[in-house]
């Protein structure tokens, strides 16, 4: 061929890329086959990668020249040779090691061998007969493993001369798993002869007993569902029992050799390479299991131990290989746990958490070149069918199928999906396993990633024929990946509302119990009352119905992935009824799809949030705005206090006004809190000013109204005492105070009259049902015995002459809050005096231990289990704080950065003193946070504060979600908080008590 500008141009139109070594090698490879090139360039034109197959028919000619030239001597099977060649490196190589073996390509009529050919040509490979093979050893692996690639071959010949390969792709899908189960077959009458003949291996087993054992080879995933890859691992389940007189336990022992033999010969590698992996990690305990089990060892895992994941990877499970009838008997055990596993409690967690285990090791570099696994790729599609499996199952017969394809088909004639939803996505699923399949023919190995090059891409572009060049796969390909992120909510929630409302004429509408099992399955607990919310939210012609109509399937998705939605979809129904037609609320969740689903993860995750929302629904708009969520700035607080003070004519309005702005304030932190948008010091600091806030405006206005010309003549404060007073509050803390006053212009009797005034109003102001204030003034001297407000000489007096050293250790956190800026600077100067002794003597410290003693058995409520109690058990709160407040205590005096009321500050500068290592101080640290965090938690949860960590998995659960765990943590969140609190009280004792 003249090797002209021409020439290269019209290689280049074939397909060939590297037209300079083509225009060489084409002469080269007629003068070998006896084939001019005008003759061979057709061939080319139809191969995916032309220089790939040009230089793989070189290579073979090379090494053999007869076959090459009786091959291309015939025009048919030339063009099938190089279209071979070019679809698949792996199978050029293996017909470059076994020549002849490429003469199987050459027939009139290409079809795919069904399963009883492909079992009795494997079988013959290996020279089987009634269940033995002839060959064993080396010689018998490479024979089965030559015949399976020959009729790898056929399939792939097959598939790339196929008019429409989309639509073939079902049928080439089943015939690879005809092939594997054959190939199972084969290895299982090799492992048979192997282990009951002598020199082959270290087993050996009388060869009617082997006969007697009866194997039967579960397939599992597309093997069992059959609709198999080029080249996939196969997931297997080995079941055994034993025949005749043959014990069941020397049944089982020759069992699991044959199964381990039979495993070795498929996928070790020897003179020929292994063909896949048999993977055998869905059995029962997985790789800690036993790899053989009986039918009755399995009965009894199903029964008691297995988890609901385990039940919906049975849902493909089909003999493939070994004794049928034991395989069929089975498949007949699990069905009926298989198909009533949706209504297992934990289903839903459980199905995410097997979705997740998929996805967990992908590089996150591959995350959207992944076929299989990334985002609107195959697993997506397989997920959805499954799950609406599972879910309509249970009743209806007609959709347990195994396959993809079937099971859409067969969801569709049910009513349970529409019909145009199930066309679509079944051609979307051909079309991504045509390119699975292309991909992996390549080098014959294992992959799911769409290749990054673009020359790669135009190559699975001509193999495919989806495409002429690579941009337009790439586009196509991205098309559907779109359409199938979709899929979840038009497959599974969409047609929830169409068993409420018509949406159009020629969709099928769920029936009322079918749309109940699918919302059961999902989570809800009360799946008719939920029914009943989604049907007041669509019905009619409004403006909002339509704009619900959109949403809904959307945001039901959302909810069923928080911890609690039947509370979510009624509280979205609540704040719905409430804004009406309101046009923001409305054109946010139509355009703002991330404040849609914030505001369904903070419903579904929080009865605090969902009745502070009802009350104050225009806080919803904070949602689209990150913002509007931060926590207010001090000043800003105190500038709309002041605001508030000055317009009020009453204590009684302008309290009301106070305590509105604090409900709304804690529900933006409330919200923060649960998106993960502040710490668990920002939220303390948060919380603090707001009550603060609260308390300095109700005390400004009851002492303005009282004394409106000249004054209460006395001053006044409030010290913030406990966590109130460290900056630290958490949701439902109550807030512990000590109240002071100084008489100015009055005599102290009358000074005390009017504090205590001052004190019964600020309790009366502040009360609120909706998000309760409670002023806790246990703390003051002589504790419940002694008077609510006292003067300052009467603190002063009572600190000098009577106080105890655990008054000093709660003085400690004492710290000015509301009220006079100088009375409030004087008590801090006397607790100084109190909190930071110049010693405390070792008679003190033993007292500080013993009084911390006798909180742990005293305090703690009866029955309640201190590894669980988040403020007073073991490793939690108290142990930190005591710890912290007994260096304080002996160390303040010297060291004046240990002079804070914060316990995280104080045990930093602790440690920057060097009274306490990095380590141990990171892990009171921990555990200080852990609680706290999970006490807030608690309080978001339910609406109600409590202080022991819930045993019940779904409280466990609302919590953990809450921590920003993914589904299905409790009992991780329960390790967690466990560990961290024993690692605490580890420190803390050694620490506090010396032990």
């Amino acid at each position: 061929m003249p090797r002209s500008k021409t020439a290269l141009t019209d290689l280049a139109r074939l397909g060939f890329a590297r037209l300079s070594w083509a225009a060489e090698e084409l002469p080269a490879l007629a003068e070998a086959s006896g084939v001019p090139v005008e003759e061979l360039l057709p061939a080319f034109q139809a191969a995916a990668d032309p220089d790939q197959a040009l230089e793989g028919v070189r290579r073979f000619g090379l090494r053999s020249p007869a076959v090459l030239q009786q091959a291309f001597a015939d025009a048919r099977l030339r063009t099938r040779v190089i279209r071979v060649f070019g679809a698949s490196a792996g199978l050029t190589d293996f017909f470059t090691r076994h020549p002849r073996e490429l003469a199987a390509l050459d027939v009139e009529i290409l079809r795919l061998p069904d399963a009883e050919e492909a079992g009795r040509s494997l079988l013959e490979s290996v020279g089987a007969v009634d269940g033995f093979s002839a060959l064993v050893g080396e010689d018998a692996w490479t024979a089965l493993r030559v015949r399976y690639r020959v009729l790898l071959a056929l399939v792939t010949a097959y598939d790339l001369e196929q008019p429409d390969p989309v639509a073939g792709v079902p049928l080439v899908a089943a015939a690879l798993a005809d092939l594997a189960a054959g190939a199972l077959e084969a290895a299982l009458s090799v492992a048979r002869s192997q282990i009951s003949t002598k020199g082959n291996g270290l087993w050996q087993f009388p060869a009617e007993d082997v006969r007697a054992t009866r194997l039967a080879i579960i397939g599992m995933g597309k093997a069992g569902a059959g609709e198999l890859n080029y080249v996939s691992d196969v997931d297997v389940i080995f079941v055994g029992e034993g025949s005749g007189a043959l014990p069941t336990s020397s049944a089982m022992e020759i069992a699991t050799r044959l199964a381990m033999v039979t495993m070795r010969g498929i996928g070790e590698s020897g003179l020929e390479p292994g063909l896949w992996e048999v993977d055998p990690n869905l059995r029962p305990e997985g790789k800690a299991g036993a790899l053989v089990r009986s039918l009755e060892s399995h009965a009894a895992y199903y029964d008691r131990w297995a988890k609901n994941w385990e039940f919906q990877a049975l849902l493909k499970a089909r003999p493939l290989a070994g004794d049928l009838a034991l395989g069929e008997e089975y498949t007949r055990l699990v069905a009926p746990q298989v198909w009533s596993s949706a209504s297992r409690e934990n289903f839903v967690e459980s199905v995410q958490r097997m979705r997740e285990r998929v996805t967990e090791h992908i590089k996150n570099d591959d995350v959207e070149y992944q076929l299989k696994l990334g985002p609107g790729g195959l697993r997506d599609i397989e997920f959805t069918v499954q799950l609406l499996q599972l879910v309509h199952g249970q009743t209806d017969e007609t959709v347990r199928q195994r396959g993809t394809l079937p099971a859409l088909t067969a969801l569709a004639d049910a009513g349970y999906i529409g019909r145009v939803e199930a066309v679509e996505f079944g051609q979307d699923y051909r079309i991504l396993r045509l390119l699975e399949h292309r991909l992996q023919l390549r080098q014959l190995s294992r992959t799911h990633l769409m290749p990054r090059d673009e020359s790669e891409q135009r190559v699975l572009a001509r193999g495919t024929g989806l495409a002429g060049s690579a941009a337009d796969l790439v586009t196509r390909w991205t098309a559907i990946k779109v359409r199938v992120r979709s899929l979840h909510e038009r497959l599974f929630y969409r047609p929830l509302l169409a068993a409420v409302a018509a949406l159009s004429p020629d969709e099928q509408a769920l029936t009322s119990a079918q749309a109940e099992a699918r919302l059961a399955a999902i989570g809800f607990q009360n799946p008719g009352g939920a029914l009943g919310h989604i049907r007041a939210m669509t019905a009619g012609v409004s403006r909002r119905a339509q704009i619900q109509r959109t949403l809904l399937p959307v945001m039901l998705q959302w909810f069923a992935n928080g911890a609690d939605p039947d509370y979510g979809l009624l509280a979205f129904r609540r704040l719905s009824d409430t804004l009406g037609e309101t046009y923001w609320f409305l054109r946010m969740l139509r355009d703002s799809s991330g404040a849609a689903a914030r505001l369904t993860q903070v419903l579904s995750g929080s009865r605090f949030v969902g009745e502070l929302l009802e009350r104050i629904p225009e806080a919803a708009a904070w949602l689209e705005n990150d913002e509007e969520l931060r926590p207010r700035p001090r000043a800003v607080l105190d500038d709309e206090m002041r605001s508030i003070v000055a317009r009020h004519d009453t204590p009684d309005a302008a309290a009301m006004a106070l305590r509105t702005a604090r409900r709304r304030e804690v529900l933006r932190l409330a919200i923060a809190s649960i998106l993960g948008m502040v710490t668990v010091q920002e939220l303390g600091k948060g919380l603090t000013d707001v009550t603060t806030v609260l308390l300095e405006g109700t005390v400004a206005v009851i002492r303005q109204s009282a004394a409106l010309a000249h004054g209460d003549g006395i001053e006044f404060a409030i010290i913030g005492m406990g966590r109130y007073g460290g900056g630290e509050l958490g949701f439902g803390s109550d807030a512990d105070v000590l109240y002071v006053f100084r008489p100015v212009r009055v005599d102290t009797a009358t000074g005390q009259s009017v504090a205590q005034f001052i004190v019964n109003e600020l309790v009366r102001l502040t009360e609120d049902a909706r998000l309760p204030l409670d002023l806790d003034i246990d703390l003051r001297p002589e504790g419940k015995n002694g008077p609510a407000v006292r003067s300052f000489a009467s603190y002063a007096t009572y600190y000098e002459r009577w106080s105890l050293t655990w008054e000093a250790q709660a003085l400690l956190r004492a710290n000015g809050v509301a009220g006079d800026r100088a009375l409030i600077e004087d008590f801090h100067a006397l607790a100084d005096t109190v909190r930071y002794p110049s010693t405390l003597s070792e008679t003190e410290a033993r007292e500080v231990k013993r009084i911390k003693a006798r909180v742990e058995k005293e305090r703690l409520p009866q029955g309640a289990d201190p590894a669980r109690h988040l403020k007073l058990g073991r490793g939690s709160l108290s142990d930190v704080e005591w710890y912290v407040q007994l260096l304080q205590l002996q160390n303040a005096s010297p060291i004046p950065s240990l002079r804070t009321t914060s316990t995280l500050l104080a045990l930093a500068a602790e440690e920057a003193a060097g009274l306490i290592n990095h380590d141990d101080a990171r892990k009171l640290r921990e555990a200080w946070i852990f609680a706290s965090r999970a006490r807030s938690a608690m309080t978001l949860w339910t609406n109600k504060t409590s202080d022991v960590l819930p045993s019940d998995r779904r409280s466990l659960e609302g919590v953990a979600r809450l921590l920003e765990y993914p589904p299905g943590s409790a009992s991780q969140l329960e390790e967690d908080y466990l560990g961290v609190t024993r690692r605490s009280r580890t420190v803390f004792e050694r620490l506090f008590y010396g032990q």
